[in-house]
């Protein structure tokens, strides 16, 4: 008894066998799932190119791209962002001629540059702002669809357009239709909401015949008109507008100068230099 009971205990070990590949069995689910990922980004972005307006396209564009500092004395490119801009005077001392009453900031600070960066803040919530009244209703969001909205170094440009359902004016004319009149009470809403002065200018498409008293000239400014007049009507101060200009046909938006894509009427809200 004493034997037994002093004896080690026997302990058996059983190996367990497993066949298979081994850790590398499951990468083809990582694959797959990296692939359903991919699809599912590739229809969502073809389901948001198929939903969306082309205003909405450009709001969303806008939201991921890198922001791009206005330089107020000259740029790296052409167009809007080169060259001198309206602050062209303020650089000019810079260079030692123009006006000696600029004095130099002794802190480093460019006074001038600031103020540009907060108008610019100003211009893009009230782009936002305007935007964001297309997800009221369906009859706003429509027309939205006719507004381009872009900040250049005169101010906040709001483009309002005709297109081959709607137009903004009646035929050749410089009548109004109600789709013109509902977007002035809405630009108006925006504008009342800042003090900036205002720029109107108008353009219009190539006439078919040329003509020797070509009515282009006399119809862009007569449309600029009944534009301002829209504006005051809703409110809009009349000392508020320093300039209304007609384009004639001068600056097409398309190749085809006489397409009705070139009706339009641009709504400034100018800058604030003083």
């Amino acid at each position: 008894m004493s034997a037994q009971a002093n004896s080690a205990p026997v302990i058996i070990k059983r190996k367990k066998i497993v066949k298979g590949g081994g850790h590398h069995g499951g990468a083809w689910k990582v694959a797959y799932a990296d692939f359903v990922t991919a699809m599912m980004a590739f229809f969502m972005l073809m389901w948001l190119l198929n939903a969306t307006t082309e205003q909405q396209r450009v709001g969303l564009a806008d939201y991921f791209s890198p922001s791009i500092p206005i330089v107020k004395v000259s740029g790296g490119g052409d167009g809007t962002f080169g060259g001198e801009s309206i602050f062209s005077e303020m650089a000019i001392p810079k260079d030692g001629t123009g006006d000696p009453s600029v004095k130099e900031d002794k802190s480093g600070n460019d006074p001038t540059a600031d103020e540009t960066a907060e108008q610019d803040m100003a211009f893009k919530s009230l782009d936002e702002l305007l935007k964001g009244f297309g997800g009221e209703s369906a009859v706003m969001e429509n027309l939205l669809e006719h507004i381009v909205t872009r900040i250049t170094d005169e101010g906040l440009v709001i483009e309002v357009y005709s297109q081959n359902d709607l137009q903004i004016f009646e035929g050749d004319s410089d009548n109004p239709t109600q789709l013109l009149r509902e977007l002035a009470v809405l630009i108006a809403q925006i504008s009342k909401t800042v003090t900036n002065e205002i720029a109107i200018g108008a353009h219009v498409r190539a006439q078919a015949l040329v003509l020797i008293d070509n009515p282009v000239w006399n119809l862009s400014h007569q449309r600029a008109t009944q534009m301002r007049l829209l504006l005051e009507g809703q409110g809009i101060h009349p000392d508020r507008i320093q300039r209304v200009t007609g384009h004639a046909d001068r600056e097409a938006v398309v190749r085809d100068p006489m397409a009705l894509r070139n009706d339009r009427i641009e709504i400034v809200l100018l800058r604030d230099i003083s």
